[in-house]
Protein backbone atom coordinates (compact mmCIF):
# COMPACT_ATOMS: atom_id res chain seq x y z
CA UNK A 1 0.00 0.00 0.00
CA UNK A 2 3.10 2.29 0.38
CA UNK A 3 3.99 2.15 -2.96
CA UNK A 4 0.26 2.64 -4.24
CA UNK A 5 0.01 6.08 -1.91
CA UNK A 6 3.16 7.25 -3.24
CA UNK A 7 2.45 6.33 -7.29
CA UNK A 8 -1.11 8.10 -6.32
CA UNK A 9 0.87 11.12 -4.52
CA UNK A 10 3.28 11.41 -7.36
CA UNK A 11 1.27 10.73 -10.86
CA UNK A 12 -2.23 12.39 -9.15
CA UNK A 13 -1.12 15.07 -6.87
CA UNK A 14 2.41 16.33 -6.97
CA UNK A 15 2.32 15.76 -11.30
CA UNK A 16 -0.69 18.51 -11.24
CA UNK A 17 -2.94 16.35 -12.90
CA UNK A 18 -5.78 18.26 -13.80
CA UNK A 19 -7.68 15.41 -13.22
CA UNK A 20 -7.11 15.66 -9.40
CA UNK A 21 -6.92 19.03 -8.82
CA UNK A 22 -10.26 19.11 -6.85
CA UNK A 23 -8.95 16.20 -4.23
CA UNK A 24 -6.68 15.77 -1.91
CA UNK A 25 -4.77 12.67 -0.87
CA UNK A 26 -5.45 10.88 2.97
CA UNK A 27 -3.02 8.69 3.71
CA UNK A 28 -3.71 6.02 6.93
CA UNK A 29 -0.78 3.50 6.37
CA UNK A 30 -0.59 3.16 10.11
CA UNK A 31 -4.25 1.03 10.58
CA UNK A 32 -4.39 -0.58 13.68
CA UNK A 33 -7.14 -3.15 11.90
CA UNK A 34 -4.83 -4.37 9.60
CA UNK A 35 -6.31 -2.50 6.38
CA UNK A 36 -3.37 0.19 5.28
CA UNK A 37 -5.56 2.66 2.98
CA UNK A 38 -5.36 6.25 1.33
CA UNK A 39 -8.25 8.55 0.81
CA UNK A 40 -9.41 10.89 -1.80
CA UNK A 41 -11.05 13.85 0.02
CA UNK A 42 -12.54 17.49 -0.99
CA UNK A 43 -8.99 19.74 -1.43
CA UNK A 44 -8.99 21.66 1.34
CA UNK A 45 -11.70 19.57 3.88
CA UNK A 46 -9.47 16.14 5.42
CA UNK A 47 -12.33 15.69 7.95
CA UNK A 48 -14.67 15.51 4.62
CA UNK A 49 -16.52 12.04 3.92
CA UNK A 50 -13.83 9.89 1.50
CA UNK A 51 -15.04 10.30 -2.28
CA UNK A 52 -12.68 7.56 -2.52
CA UNK A 53 -10.82 4.69 -0.62
CA UNK A 54 -8.30 2.55 -1.72
CA UNK A 55 -7.91 -0.18 1.59
CA UNK A 56 -5.25 -2.97 1.18
CA UNK A 57 -4.97 -6.14 3.55
CA UNK A 58 -1.75 -6.47 5.53
CA UNK A 59 0.67 -9.16 3.78
CA UNK A 60 -1.67 -9.30 0.78
CA UNK A 61 -1.42 -7.80 -2.86
CA UNK A 62 -5.36 -7.48 -2.99
CA UNK A 63 -7.14 -4.07 -2.80
CA UNK A 64 -10.27 -3.17 -2.63
CA UNK A 65 -11.90 0.65 -3.98
CA UNK A 66 -14.90 1.98 -3.19
CA UNK A 67 -16.82 5.14 -2.80
CA UNK A 68 -18.53 7.66 -4.70
CA UNK A 69 -15.77 8.58 -7.27
CA UNK A 70 -15.75 5.08 -8.27
CA UNK A 71 -18.91 5.22 -10.44
CA UNK A 72 -17.41 8.94 -11.77
CA UNK A 73 -15.95 9.09 -14.96
CA UNK A 74 -12.16 9.28 -12.90
CA UNK A 75 -13.45 6.09 -11.78
CA UNK A 76 -12.07 4.07 -14.77
CA UNK A 77 -8.79 6.25 -14.66
CA UNK A 78 -8.11 5.53 -11.04
CA UNK A 79 -8.92 1.78 -11.61
CA UNK A 80 -6.54 1.59 -14.26
CA UNK A 81 -3.69 3.02 -12.60
CA UNK A 82 -4.21 1.01 -9.32
CA UNK A 83 -4.65 -2.15 -11.64
CA UNK A 84 -0.86 -0.87 -13.37
CA UNK A 85 0.53 -0.50 -10.19
CA UNK A 86 -0.35 -3.45 -8.52
CA UNK A 87 0.77 -5.43 -11.51
CA UNK A 88 4.19 -3.69 -10.52
CA UNK A 89 4.57 -0.69 -12.93
CA UNK A 90 5.25 2.08 -11.06
CA UNK A 91 4.60 4.65 -14.11
CA UNK A 92 2.38 7.26 -14.48
CA UNK A 93 0.04 7.24 -18.00
CA UNK A 94 -2.74 9.26 -18.24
Amino acid sequence: MERLTLNANRCWFKSKDPAFARYSLAPELSSFSGKPRFLLVPKGQPEARPLLVVEGLRGSARIDTYGPLTSEPLGGRVEADLGRWTAGDNGCAA
